[in-house]
């Protein structure tokens, strides 16, 4: 079988597998941090607000969240390549029209909307082909350890490298430079196949869709709220929560009378996916929200730019780097319990770290051990994540835990920030920042714990999913 034959192609034919994969998981994270950078320039060069650039970033990650889900669902009825190909034209479309922007409202077309569109259609295959191809533990780990550390770069270098392009040609360059990755990959994908033929028959749960997409919107606007208005973030993810019931409700009524929903029940039964849903969101709440404090930090409290700024962030990159390439190896020598709970153990003891030395020196530098910390614990506990939960169902539910563990990291991401700029807005002060520093440190715990929740090797011997032989 196709699956098989991957397992034990040399390490050359794995790369060809691996680089559009990795490379749509780097443009997709780089997307959604390289724009905060932009602000000021794309509000200056569009006649528009700081404001109103701000809109365009919130309604990506609205479409991102409504379509992650259904994205994922489509994967079975029109095949995983496909809807990555669709997805990565989709999105190079989006990109060329935000360069080409004359105003806000084809930015927000171009970028919100269609790049939105693309990421939701491409992520899903991207962590479906991987789990299917690579079947045993320690390929897999390597694969989507390659995967995660160049999503990880994308999202922690993103500020540095959208900088650099900003200041040495125009934001509109960056978007091109989006376009020209996309290119690539579509180049790179030709050779790719897909181990599982599409079923065109296989029925779509479009009253689902559209509850769970209505939800998710409601649910990421309240957590987005939550620096400007405490009680309209209430009522956001009140109503967000009415709506996430009746879509459990509705998929219950269609799974009692044997049709097939959007999700099923089965995938919230599993203890084990569970609590490594839970670690995935902790683990992108921490990388967004700790980017996004020390980065206001550096900017606002000590005056430093964007390309100033992402420069200290190299530490955190090189770590994530690091530990996220040694994934296969770690695999090897260590379950993936003990590789989670220590990178959650390494970050929150960077973030200790890097409270007590950026507050007792005003070295730039000092920041960077902590930095350092943080990137090698991330790095550490994404790959074998991700890897859990994958490996949790068997391949007909690829595509249904795919798009769920997708929104899962997307709402991990949105409360980090939510969570940051909250307590920042507060006041601008050093002690602010250490408070939203402490806050994460705190959450990284709770992260920590659901870790140690996890079950032991033995107890999951079996339950991972066996290599198809």
């Amino acid at each position: 079988m196709a699956d098989t034959r991957t397992a034990h192609q040399p390490s050359s034919a794995q790369r060809r597998i691996l680089a559009p994969l990795a490379l749509a998981q780097f443009i997709c994270s780089f997307a959604g941090s390289n724009m905060n950078v932009m602000i000021n320039d794309i509000s200056e060069d569009l006649d528009t607000t700081v404001q109103g650039v701000q809109i365009a970033i919130t309604v990506f990650l609205l479409v991102m969240a409504a379509l992650m889900i259904p994205g994922g669902k489509l994967t079975d009825r029109y095949g995983r390549k496909r809807c990555l190909l669709v997805g990565l034209v989709v999105y190079g479309v989006g990109a060329l029209l935000s360069a080409a922007a004359p105003g806000l409202g084809v930015l927000i077309l171009g970028n919100s909307i269609l790049e939105g569109i693309g990421t939701a259609l491409l992520i899903p295959p991207v962590y479906i082909l991987t789990t299917l191809i690579f079947t045993d533990l320690t390929s897999r780990a390597r694969a989507f350890g390659v995967i995660m550390a160049l999503g990880g770069i994308g999202a922690a270098a993103g500020p540095l490298i959208g900088g650099l392009i900003t200041s040495w040609l125009s934001w509109r360059a960056a978007f091109v430079f989006q376009a020209l990755v996309i290119v690539v990959i579509i180049v790179l994908s030709r050779k790719l196949e897909d181990p599982l033929p599409a079923d065109p028959a296989r029925p779509f749960d479009i009253t689902g869709a559209v509850l769970s997409a209505a939800g998710l919107v409601l649910v990421v606007m309240g957590i987005l709220a939550a620096d400007n208005n405490v009680w309209l973030m209430i009522g956001l993810l009140a109503l967000g929560a009415l709506v996430l019931f009746l879509f459990f409700r509705s998929v219950r009524a269609k799974e009692r009378a044997g049709k097939e929903p959007l999700l099923s029940t089965s995938l919230f039964r599993d203890r084990t996916s569970n609590l490594g849903l839970v670690t995935q969101n902790v683990q992108w709440l921490l990388l967004m929200g700790s980017s996004f404090t020390v980065a206001t930090y550096l900017q606002v409290v000590r005056g430093y730019d964007a390309i100033q700024t992402g420069v200290i962030f190299t530490a955190a990159t090189v770590g994530l780097l690091v530990s996220s390439l040694a994934a296969e190896r770690l695999a090897e020598r260590r379950p993936q319990r003990t590789l989670i709970m220590t990178g959650f153990i390494v970050t929150v003891a960077g973030i200790v770290v890097l409270i007590a030395l950026a507050g007792g020196s005003p070295n730039p530098w000092a920041l960077t051990p902590g930095l350092l910390l943080i990137g090698l614990g991330l790095g550490v506990m994404l790959t074998p994540s991700v890897n859990v939960v994958q490996s949790s169902f068997p391949e007909e539910q690829q595509g249904e835990i795919s798009g769920l563990s997708r929104s899962v990291s997307n709402l991990g991401s949105s409360i980090g920030t939510a969570v940051a700029g909250t307590i920042l807005v507060a006041g601008l002060t050093s002690g602010a920042y250490a408070a939203a520093m402490i806050t994460l440190a705190v959450i990284g715990l709770a992260g920590l714990a659901a870790a140690v929740l996890l079950p032991r090797p033995h107890q999951v011997a079996d339950h991972v999913r066996p290599s198809t032989e």
